[in-house]
């Protein structure tokens, strides 16, 4: 049997060392020589510099980081905030001193420094003034910076009526994070996942009947703080106060200032289940049955130690809600959302035992507790394990599902399943050769031998199909959706 006519397009992209963050950093200072840490001897050696040294060494700054920055200046003021509570009097500090303090306390952070790749891609909000049979889009991609550190980014483009793809041109190198605040926790939620950690027991019930049904971070500290007074906690307090904080901070709201650019917003780790990063975003349109729209992106979370799957939720690209995933069924990596609910019930795919695909299916789009086996390795490419590459695309044939196996050498190949539209567990047809492997040209990378999507989407007449490069680029095929399903049902 002939190849599929897969169509190699001319984007490409590779990380760009340039875009940087300006972060604040801590000093991890908590040994004291004669009673200060480093970082107050830092804030004592600003606070004795002579005012006319601190302005010039101010607007030195100012002109060496304000073109690589949008405001800088608020950057050094929140820093500054930051390490307020090392100051004994600042009431008296002048206005240039608390940024160059600030400064001090600041570093910039290259996002795409070892990689900008693993992409997935959804139909964007905004469809007007296009051209006949066109399709605005936007593609997220997963950066990496130093020490590994994963973060989502986003790009825009046009895929026209013929299949050819092109990306709108990035306006500058300019990076912004967006404005965190916590959100309104739900007691239900907290009760299920506390039960999930083996972190529910007298003391927790204690604290959380003094919460109301809907709650906030200070309630919550509020109430830790009278269970603790009472002598409500057992001597596991410690853990558990941190249990509670860790999955309070977990869940939060970014939201990005409206004069930003959808290429220059990046969502960055916030929450401490995310500390070391924010990995393989699933992006998927969800289309509600009364016909209201959500953006749900999956992703994994992971502090260094543990991975935990995470949930955002968009309608704008502009103001995101992060949560967390409970239930038996969301763990490990690689859970991807179906972009409507089949029966009054949500649907997804997952690989909980790092090996097989999983369907999955629940009555709340956080919680899940059911499973069953979809698809096990078979064929030679995919002889180690097989996962998903995002959400499944809906076609009058069934849903399609662009997967992805590794075999021997741990090469990575992506492939297709086609699963029945009303009963999403009966599989109607798979490739029996990749879909997609890898080049000769791109066996290369952070990682050789990969293509690994999270996400692609139908436009017309075309599969578009991004897929990272042996972890370091990105790149986007596309093949018609015709050939492909006809390929899918004789199979």
């Amino acid at each position: 049997m002939s190849p599929l006519n897969v169509r190699r397009t001319s984007v490409c992209l590779y990380p760009d060392t340039s875009r940087v963050l300006a972060r604040g950093f801590a000093l991890g200072d908590t040994e004291k020589t004669d009673g200060k840490t480093k970082g107050d001897r830092i804030v004592d050696r600003v606070l004795a510099l002579d005012e006319s040294v601190v302005v010039t060494t101010l607007q030195s700054l100012m002109a060496r980081f304000s073109s690589r920055h949008r405001d800088i200046g608020a950057v050094f003021e929140r820093n500054f905030s930051a390490v307020l509570p090392r100051i004994a009097n600042a009431d008296g500090i002048t206005f240039e001193r608390r940024l160059l303090i600030g400064a001090c306390f600041t570093h910039e952070y290259s996002i795409e420094a070892a990689a900008l790749t693993n992409p997935s891609i959804v139909k964007a909000p905004d469809q007007t003034h296009l051209a006949d049979g066109a399709t605005r889009f936007v593609l997220s991609l997963r950066a990496i910076g130093e020490g590994h550190i994963s973060s989502i980014e986003f790009r825009s483009g046009v895929v026209d009526a013929q299949g050819d793809v092109r990306l709108d041109p990035v306006p500058s190198r300019l990076v912004s994070t967006a404005q965190h605040q916590a959100p309104i926790y739900e007691k239900q939620f907290f009760a299920s996942k506390l039960i999930e950690l083996h972190a529910h027991g007298e003391g927790t019930a204690e604290i959380l009947d003094g919460l109301p049904e809907h709650f906030t971070l200070t309630e919550l500290e509020a109430a830790i703080g009278r269970a603790d007074a009472r002598g409500a906690v057992n001597s596991d307090s410690a853990r558990l106060t941190r249990t509670l904080h860790w999955l309070a901070t977990s869940n939060y709201e970014s939201t990005f200032r409206p004069e930003t650019t959808l290429s220059e917003r990046v969502l960055f780790p916030s929450g401490p289940a995310e500390s070391n990063g924010m990995e393989d975003a699933r992006f998927v349109r969800f289309v509600r049955d009364d016909g209201t729209l959500t953006y749900f992106a999956t992703y994994t979370a992971y502090d260094g130690f543990q991975i935990l799957p995470q949930l955002i939720e968009t309608d704008d690209f502009l103001r995101f809600r992060i949560a967390t995933l409970n239930g038996p069924c969301a763990k490990n990596k690689g859970i991807a959302l179906f972009p409507r609910m089949i029966g009054g019930r949500y649907f997804a795919l997952g690989r909980l035992d790092n090996e097989n695909n999983f369907l999955l299916t629940s009555d709340n789009v956080r919680f899940w507790y059911d499973s069953v086996v979809l698809q096990r390795p078979r064929a030679p490419w995919e002889l180690l394990h097989i996962g998903n590459c995002g959400s499944p695309l809906e076609t009058e044939a069934g849903w399609l599902v662009i997967t992805h196996g590794v075999g021997p050498m741990r090469q990575y190949a992506i492939g297709a399943l086609l699963l029945d539209l009303e009963d999403p567990t009966r599989v109607l047809g798979h490739l029996s050769e990749p879909l997609l492997d890898v080049s000769e040209d791109q066996r290369e990378g952070y990682v050789p031998n990969v293509v690994y999507s999270c996400g692609s989407m139908i436009a017309g007449e075309h599969l578009v199909l991004p897929y990272g490069i042996s972890d370091v680029g990105a790149g986007i095929v596309t093949v018609r959706v015709s050939e492909l399903l006809e390929r899918l049902t004789a199979a």
